[in-house]
């Protein structure tokens, strides 16, 4: 069995190669020493039968702009090319994969593995693009100027698959002299010349004049990589993906609710008792509290898989780097930090790009600020019991207030800590701009689709396994034999409460009763699991009436023992910004001290946030108090 590494610059095409190589056989595993993973897996069998049983493993890689590495994931690629001592598996040949649009700059990084001695392919992606700009492709000129085989693959279609497949079983050197190319900057000059030549050759346009693409480019760019207009335009298209969140789903989550609300009711009217209880007010209520939120969480990811299909985010890091650079950070800290506002797992985990140290940690310490999604299903209710459902416009303008209000709360952080940390300044942004593209919107549905069921799966078994113990605690203990009680007595007596009440006081300054603040601890596992918690303690019935609304009424209606609301303006409005600043997902806790290799920052994180949240809410709360809110 061969081994072969897939290696190439970022967005260069390189994972979907890999998808069609190896299917759904795939595996991600750790580099020896290091957090970074890489992808791994065997030739898919199909392939493998089809020709005569070959055998052989691809290696993933990350990207890589060049054999001279900056980051922690460039230094991966380079280790498992040049350290075959610490690397579990030897490499038999590489797959570099080159954007056709991007060829000049590509064309240097297979001259350096190509002198590194080991026998390469090339593979040049992206040409349905250069098609559209009329251009011809030299495949068989190219290859005589580089000495090395060429293939042209569409990663649509998996056209020329079948030829890298045969290349790759053509016989190899028995031993391998791999030693690591060491260039002069002016060595790299001159490859540079030289493969713009190459590509002038290469690639010739049938119509000079054909360059729409490239003039639609250069128009954007214009505008977007403007300094001042461009923010203007970025702080646009925020606003109106955030406020679509809201408005968009509001039809849609109107129809879950609607749905859960009946199936609720059903199961317990079908199934009087305990079991039926808890299928229908504890497990059924517990799920439909987190599913009604998915449409708002598709279209988080839907939207931000368009800006970053069309081309658009790569412009963004760029125009932001400078701004990012007075908080300490720089246009590398851009995409993990946008990937937080769909979960802080994998957002903290692309921090590996950075390079410099410093800015991972400030990135890494910030990322939790970002709204992920687990607090859509939060907002969303609060937002509801603030201005209901008959002003989409309104509910729209303060979820992007919450967005932005993290992102103002994070840049300060980061201003906070750039002071606080030593370390050397923040690393280079070297990245490449592709071509404008127009996006294809069946595979933006078909990802988004993949993410939210990953969203609902990641957070069924936490859900679950809360929603029993919640039901337990809100259910038991029993009213004795021949004792009559409502469903609301119970829980007011149940351990649930007399836990609740317990901690009262901790919470009594944000305004809240104990209901709220079993629920506050019950998100500590995910926040999500907060309107679940809220769903079991006031005991939702949704007998004539969907199930969040059932929700909203009991909140209007809920007072403490003086008869004063638990929930006004001025106690909803402290639950939001409590959780717009704590960091209460445990999971990221321990992804924190896995990414950073110690508990002290994690533990010191999770501590500074709570704190800061559980002040600047209480501190608000009592002041709009003041004002009768």
């Amino acid at each position: 069995m061969s081994t072969w590494a897939l290696v190439g610059s970022p967005n260069a095409g390189k994972t979907t190669l890999y998808n069609w190589l190896t299917g759904a056989r795939a595996k991600t595993v750790n580099y020896p020493g290091a957090t970074v993973e890489y992808s791994m897996g065997p030739l898919r069998s199909q392939l493998s039968q089809k020709f005569e049983n070959f055998q052989a493993t691809i290696i993933d890689t990350p990207g890589i702009y060049s054999l001279n590495p900056q980051s922690e994931d460039e230094k991966v690629t380079y280790n498992t090319l040049f350290d075959q001592k610490n690397f579990p598996h030897q490499i038999d040949g590489v797959l570099i994969v080159a954007d056709g649009t991007q060829l000049n700059r590509h064309l240097v990084l297979a001259e350096q593995l190509k002198s590194s001695g080991y026998p390469v392919i090339l593979i040049v992606t992206m040409m349905d693009l250069l098609e559209q700009e009329g251009a011809v492709f030299n495949q068989e000129l190219l290859r005589k100027k580089l000495d090395t085989p060429v293939v042209l693959f569409d990663g649509i279609l998996g056209r020329g698959l079948d030829h890298i497949i045969l290349l790759m079983k053509q016989p190899q050197p028995a031993k391998l002299e791999i030693k690591a190319p060491v260039w002069s900057i002016q060595k790299q000059e001159q490859m540079l010349e030289w493969a713009q030549l190459a590509v002038d050759a290469v690639i010739v346009k049938k119509n000079k004049s054909h360059n729409s693409a490239l003039k639609l480019t250069a128009k954007l760019d214009h505008l977007f990589l403007h300094p001042v207009i461009g923010l203007i335009i970025f702080f646009l298209l925020m606003t109106i993906l955030f406020s679509s969140i809201y408005w968009l789903a509001a039809p849609v989550m109107e129809l879950i609710d609607g749905f859960f609300g009946a199936a609720t009711e059903k199961i317990t009217t079908a199934m009087p008792g305990l079991v039926g209880n808890f299928l229908g007010a504890g497990l059924m209520a517990a799920i439909g509290g987190v599913v009604i939120f998915v449409p708002q969480i598709f279209i988080l990811f839907l939207g931000i898989g368009i800006l970053e299909a069309t081309g658009y985010l790569a412009r963004v890091g760029a125009l932001i780097d400078r701004p990012l650079s007075a908080l300490g950070l720089g246009g590398r800290s851009f995409v993990p930090l946008l990937s937080g506002f769909a979960c802080s797992i994998p957002a903290i985990m692309a921090t590996r790009n950075i390079s410099s140290k410093k800015e991972k940690l400030i990135a890494q310490s910030i990322i939790p600020f970002m709204t992920c999604s687990a607090r859509l299903p939060v907002y969303g209710l609060m937002i509801g019991f603030l201005l209901g459902d008959s002003q989409p416009l309104k509910a729209g303008f303060i979820m992007a207030l919450l967005y932005f209000g993290a992102i103002l709360i994070g840049a300060l952080a980061s201003k906070i800590l750039s002071k606080i940390i030593k370390g050397e300044l923040h690393s280079r942004l070297m990245m490449e701009l592709p071509l404008y593209r127009r996006p294809r919107f069946r595979i933006l549905l078909l990802q988004s689709l993949s993410k939210s069921k990953t969203f609902v799966f990641r957070a069924g078994p936490i859900i679950l396994t809360l929603a029993l113990v919640l039901w337990f605690g809100t259910t038991f203990p029993r009213p004795p034999v021949g004792v009559e009680m409502s469903a609301a007595q119970i829980a007011s007596h149940s351990y649930a409460a007399q836990f609740g009440q317990a901690i009262e006081p901790v919470f009594k300054p944000l305004g809240v009763d104990w209901r709220v603040g079993f629920g506050l601890i019950s998100a500590f596992a995910a926040r999500e699991v907060f309107v679940s918690s809220l769903a079991l303690v006031f005991n939702i019935e949704a007998k004539d009436e969907a199930q969040t609304k059932g929700l909203l009424n009991a909140m209007r209606e809920a007072t403490f023992a003086d008869g004063s609301k638990v929930f006004t303006v001025a106690s909803v409005t402290g639950i939001l910004i409590f959780f717009m600043i704590a960091l209460q997902c445990i999971s990221t806790v321990s992804i924190l001290k896995r990414e950073t290799g110690s508990w002290r920052p994690a533990i010191l994180q999770l501590v500074i946030s709570n704190l800061v949240a559980y002040s600047l809410a209480a501190l608000v709360v009592n002041a709009l108090k003041a004002f009768g809110l």
